[in-house]
């Protein structure tokens, strides 16, 4: 009996979910948050409408906040600009509806996307620059997406040091005051000499007599837009390297999960990381990728000591931007 009636009530509760999902129909909706913005074009953009023009965004500081864009000419770049600055970029220049909240990465990222559906993106060529707010802002939308960008200008600033191995690949040049009492030059020194690790494209220069605003100095120098111009966003691409260089690192390699190896044959670096074995292509002296169904999915990375001696190797996920693994070699390379 009893049964019975737990077969007649989950038939009834069935029943009842049959009605209701029947009756109720979802639509798909889109939800934009509005991004608000001062836009520079360059001259020569309408005559030309076929050109891809380089993009710079710029991410200004807490005291620019709010909603009314013409705050933002005060300062940086947009100052710049509207004393009559011409530069060869497109320029966007977003702002922040609070400096509590700031930037948010996310919405950054679909303006980003924006304009290059409105606009003729160079999309090798986009850069990201930010003053004290918009500099700390800057570090961290760059090691969120740093498929995004060809370079990057912090300004006063500091960043996220967890993920900074996440912009090997894209140059930096930072800038701060020595005499910064809002921002120590400390927070900037740490992030370039965390990023030495893993690149030897990064660079900051110091104003010894400057405070908190080393923008200005920094915006009116054509030196930088140059810099921004010879750089192009990194591709993975296959380098040539001689078959001695190779040989170099082959041998065992010690993890924490066992052996892993890299073996040479036929002037080809093969790898086998748990119980996977490939190839790798060299992309430089250094660094090797391999591909999947045309993605690249692990890039290795190797460091070596202060005599040039092999040490171990990074692993990376590039399209996960995430670093997964380190394998040293030590005193256990031997074979």
């Amino acid at each position: 009996m009893e049964k019975l009636i737990l077969k007649k009530n989950r038939l009834a509760l069935l029943g009842l979910l049959l009605v209701i999902n029947g009756r109720a129909q979802q639509t798909a909706q889109t939800f934009m948050l509005p991004s608000h913005y001062l836009l520079y074009l360059p001259e020569g953009y309408d005559k030309d409408t076929v050109k891809k023009w380089p993009l710079i965004v710029f991410l200004h500081g807490s005291g620019q906040s709010g909603d009314n864009l013409d705050d933002i000419k005060v300062t940086g770049l947009p100052r710049l600009l509207e004393q009559g600055k011409k530069l060869p970029f497109i320029i966007a220049s977003p702002q922040a509806t609070s400096a509590v909240v700031g930037f948010q990465v996310e919405v950054l990222r679909g303006l980003l996307n924006d304009l290059k559906k409105k606009y003729r993106v160079d999309d090798d060529r986009v850069y990201l620059t930010g003053l004290s707010m918009g500099g700390f802002s800057t570090w961290d939308f760059a090691e969120s997406h740093p498929e995004e960008f060809a370079a990057i200008a912090p300004i006063a600033s500091g960043g996220p040091l967890d993920r900074i191995f996440a912009l090997r690949h894209v140059p930096v040049w930072c800038f701060h005051g020595a005499k910064d009492q809002a921002v120590p030059l400390h927070d900037s020194q740490q992030m370039v000499d965390s990023l030495k690790k893993y690149s030897g494209d990064v660079r900051l220069t110091v104003y010894p007599n400057a405070n908190h605003n080393s923008w200005d100095t920094t915006y009116s120098n054509d030196s930088l837009y140059r810099w921004f111009l010879s750089q192009k966003k990194y591709t993975y691409t296959q380098a040539p390297i001689p078959s001695d260089l190779l040989k170099e690192y082959a041998g065992i390699y010690v993890s924490r999960i066992g052996a892993d190896t890299m073996r040479i044959g036929n002037n080809k670096l093969l790898s086998t990381i748990r119980t996977y074995t490939t190839e790798y292509l060299p992309s430089s002296d250094s660094s090797f990728f391999n591909i999947y169904d045309k993605e690249v999915t692990v890039e290795i990375v190797f460091f070596k000591d202060s005599h040039g001696k092999p040490l171990g190797f990074w692993c990376y996920d590039p399209l996960n931007k995430n670093l997964f693994s380190r394998v040293d070699s030590g005193e256990k390379r031997r074979k």
